[in-house]
């Protein structure tokens, strides 16, 4: 039976090209994001298997985060890795006493993924494959062209960009304070494209509810293909009288980071598209949680943020499913996914499919190997 041997958990800076904000930062509550702080796991086994796994933090977060994945990573030496399930409850009853949720759950989250990568390789096939695919690929949108820092001509341009490299949907960040900039910006960019092509909007959580109503029922005449955290994450009653009054779906659940958060919006039938993110609730083992009660349900996914885990798990969920395409993190790895006329493709070698680069080194804030 083979156990593990080593654990290393490493920092990571991943600097952007470009610094961005969304409406957080026009609402004076964040500064501009020009950092994706990115906690990785590697695990090692007797019998010289490995495994690779990641979180994440934006702005403030990410020596939380290494802090209390060296405090854990020390439990796994000696342990099964097949035993996921296990040892994601062994970890979390450590950190119990500061939280279940949080911090506590995104440094998890890297160990957990790794263990999963692992169990994959081990089988010689995806992490998607492991888990058994309804499809080799999903559809895709574009988030980083729409940030509230490009001027709507600028946004056009990237939309363009977007399009033609293949990347299906578009989705636009809204929620300024003066809310005829945003309907001006949305009814730009639909009047450019057409219909033809799938557009979403993202408030950031920064609307009231009045607001958020009154902004809807003019967006209904656009077809999006869903209204994007409207309301703060938390507002389950609130989502839910949106989803009844409006024409266009309600998407939300990125902020939430616990299975039982996200059990609030599907008992609420807050959402059409839930979008669970998988570092922010503890990893894959958690979101498949989420994700059976989400098929219950019969919702829509569209899982937030890093591609390069949510494509297995997309491709994995028995329903309308789409990836959000953002390349923050791609310097830091070797590998891309293959995108075209519209999807995204599940990535070819065994487990997650990807593997730090020689570039990610220059970035490396702190890391420590435990035997």
């Amino acid at each position: 039976m083979d156990r593990v041997k080593h654990v290393e958990v490493s920092l990571y800076q991943v600097p952007l090209k470009t610094p961005v904000s969304d409406a957080k930062v026009l609402t004076g509550r964040q500064k501009p994001l020009s950092h994706i702080g990115m906690l990785t796991v590697t695990i090692e086994t007797v019998n010289g298997a490995q495994g690779f796994g990641f979180s994440y933090a934006l702005r403030a977060g990410s020596a939380a985060l290494y802090a209390h994945a060296k405090d854990l990573a020390g439990e796994l030496i000696g342990e099964d890795p097949r035993d996921i399930g296990r040892l994601w409850e062994k970890l979390a009853w450590l950190g119990a006493s500061v939280s279940r949720t949080g911090v506590s759950v995104q440094a998890i989250a890297a160990f957990d993924i790794a263990l999963w990568d692992l169990k994959a390789k081990s089988a010689n096939v995806s992490i998607g494959k492991l888990l058994g695919t309804y499809r080799d690929a999903v559809p895709c949108y574009n988030t980083s062209g729409g940030y509230l820092n490009a001027s709507t001509a600028e946004v056009l341009d990237n939309v363009d960009a977007s399009i033609n490299r293949g990347l299906g949907g578009i989705k636009l960040k809204v929620g300024q304070p003066d809310l005829k900039k945003d309907l001006d910006r949305v009814a730009a960019v639909r009047q450019h494209v057409g219909d033809g092509v799938p557009l979403m909007v993202d408030a950031n959580q920064q609307w009231d509810y009045t607001t958020a109503l009154r902004a809807g029922r003019v967006l209904d005449q656009y077809k999006l293909v869903w209204l994007e955290e409207p309301l703060n994450a938390y507002d389950y009653h609130g989502h839910a009288r949106l989803s009844e009054r409006l024409d266009t779906p309600i998407a939300t659940g990125e902020m939430l980071s616990s299975v039982a958060e996200c059990g609030e919006l599907i008992r609420h039938n807050s959402v059409t598209f839930i979008q669970p993110d998988a570092p922010r609730v503890g990893g894959i083992t958690p979101f498949l949680k989420i994700a059976a009660l989400a098929d219950l349900n019969r919702l829509k996914m569209a899982p937030h943020f890093v591609m390069e885990i949510h494509i297995h798990l997309a491709c994995a969920y028995p329903h309308e499913s789409w990836v959000e395409h953002i390349e923050w993190l791609e310097p830091a790895f070797n590998e891309r996914l293959e995108i075209k006329d519209g999807y995204m493709g599940l990535p070819q070698q065994t487990g997650l499919g990807f593997s730090l680069s020689g570039q990610a080194l220059a970035w490396q804030q702190a890391t420590a190997r435990l035997f």
